[in-house]
């Protein structure tokens, strides 16, 4: 994997031609320093949320993990992969300037409603780091995309962008850098760093009919009407009633 570009500007990053998991090899590095980052174009066992497997063909996918320490109280730790999502929608977007790009909530980034990347946080074995990795579909043809509802970066460059690992690595590494410098200077608060706003802008659940398959089998049925202080979708039940969503598989039942 040849990414000159990302090396030179983040010394702490580590290229592996091959492995099982990129946030496993941080967390292998428990005194890994803050930013520490791990990535890949052929990770064999990749995790998605909900214990699902995140297939990624070799040479055709980036899959790139990074060690946060943000020196923050653990209420503030749930924005991280929110976070991280943001930056991936806005690489995105760059490689592919006139494609139509969101964030569906928390942190699945789409094509035209496709999911084309999805982000995994964990906590590193201790409770001051978070692991956050992220996967992009960047390469993948068609008739190999894994789900009928998935989508790869190549598909959409239709002569404007650009599917090159090292230019989505960098530019990445870069959005999420900036958010969370932005975030930890204002000492984790949402508002304040802008990251809330930013996100809500960003997020294409908002405003939509939505089924949340919560934690336990639960269901809620109900419309997006926004994300609190905490990072938390709220659903608008049919009767009124307002519940704040914490984790959850959304899926958009119908789109604007």
């Amino acid at each position: 994997m040849h990414v000159p570009r990302s090396l030179e500007a983040y010394p702490d990053l580590t290229v592996f031609e091959s492995t099982g998991s990129t946030n496993d090899e941080l967390r292998a590095t428990p005194d890994a320093a803050d930013f520490s980052i791990a990535v890949t174009d052929n990770q064999t066992a990749g995790r998605g949320r909900l214990g699902r497997v995140w297939v990624a063909p070799p040479g055709q996918t980036l899959a790139v993990s990074v060690l946060l320490r943000p020196g923050l109280s653990p209420e503030h730790l749930g924005w991280l992969p929110l976070i991280a999502g943001l930056a991936m929608a806005r690489t995105v977007q760059q490689l592919l300037p006139d494609a139509r790009v969101g964030l569906k909530w928390p942190n699945d980034v789409q094509i035209d409603g496709l999911k084309v990347s999805g982000i995994l946080a964990e906590l590193s074995g201790s409770s001051d780091a978070v692991i956050v990795g992220a996967g992009l579909n960047l390469a993948i043809p068609a008739d190999q995309l894994p789900t009928p509802v998935a989508t790869s970066v190549g598909l959409h460059t239709h002569g404007s962008g650009s599917a090159d690992p090292d230019t989505a690595l960098a530019g990445y590494l870069s959005e999420l850098q900036r958010l969370y410098r932005a975030f930890t200077a204002a000492g984790g608060d949402a508002e304040a760093s802008g990251i809330r706003s930013a996100l809500i802008e960003a997020c294409t659940t908002l405003g939509l009919q939505v089924r949340v398959q919560l934690p336990g089998d639960e269901v809620l049925i109900g419309v997006a009407t926004g994300i609190d202080e905490s990072g938390r979708l709220l659903v608008q039940e049919q009767d009124d009633h307002v519940q704040a969503v914490a984790a959850g598989d959304v899926t958009h039942l119908r789109y604007e």
